[in-house]
């Protein structure tokens, strides 16, 4: 695929995504007023609401690497947090739209993901958060979230029951899945072979934050401990080029 029709299904899928999230959210309030309700927070909410922000954790890591000025990341995370998925779309969409291809083959993806340092300079190489303490936090993370699944299913049984399909719960997980497509997006670049693709994003679909995080600590464990952290969002062939 040329990195022009690549840019356009990239740029399509999440104008799309975003609007139908931004369309979600107003039907959802028109029907069911504001979230902020003691009523809404049953056990299986909690647990959705902890798998989502464990998302929005890991795409606001992303976040504040990309975005130099570390005033203007805060306050992209701020969003991130309060929008969910549509500022993720919308930040993906200002990197795709400022995405100027020189050459047709070249992958749009590399320089979306990875802030652009001039050769010579030094925050190319420098490591802001080390390796073995973003290990042991998605480790962490990731346990987290396998206990809170745990701890809701043994307390409050099963979540495929319709009357836990409120309205707000349902608004949270076309939120959550929506970052799921934005995260399965990085997972085939990342990929050299789609059958390995499609088995991270069945998981990545069927348990949440948890995949989430065992895809980042097995990507992160394939790093060496002096590497700087954001070699983690390249697949293996730029980053050779890259570093």
């Amino acid at each position: 695929m040329s990195c022009t029709l690549k840019l356009n299904v990239l740029r399509s899928l999440f104008i799309i995504l975003g609007c139908f999230m931004v369309a979600t959210l107003i039907y959802t309030l028109y029907i069911d007023g504001l979230p902020f309700r003691k009523d809404l927070l049953t056990p299986w909410m909690a647990a959705t609401l902890v798998d989502f922000y464990i998302t929005i954790l890991a795409l606001a890591a992303w976040v504040f690497y990309k975005v130099p000025n570390w005033i203007i990341a805060v306050l992209w995370i701020i969003l991130l947090v309060c929008f969910g998925s549509i500022t993720t779309c919308a930040f993906i969409l200002l990197q795709l739209f400022t995405f100027s291809p020189q050459d047709p083959s070249q992958d749009p993806m590399h320089n979306v993901l990875v802030r652009q340092h001039s050769k010579n300079d030094p925050e190319r190489k420098r490591t802001f958060f080390s390796v073995m303490a973003a290990r042991i936090l998605f480790v962490a993370l990731g346990c987290l979230m396998l206990g809170s699944l745990i701890y809701t299913i043994l307390t409050d049984g099963s979540p495929f029951r319709k009357e836990l399909l409120t309205p707000w719960l349902t608004a949270t997980l076309v939120d959550f899945y929506i970052n799921v497509v934005a995260i399965s997006v990085w997972i085939v670049y990342k990929e050299a072979h789609w059958i390995n693709a499609l088995v991270w994003i069945v998981l990545l679909i069927s348990f949440g934050s948890i995949t989430t995080c065992a895809y980042i600590v097995v990507q992160l464990f394939q790093l060496s401990s002096q590497d700087p952290l954001y070699l983690v969002l390249l697949n293996s062939r730029d980053r050779q080029g890259w570093f």
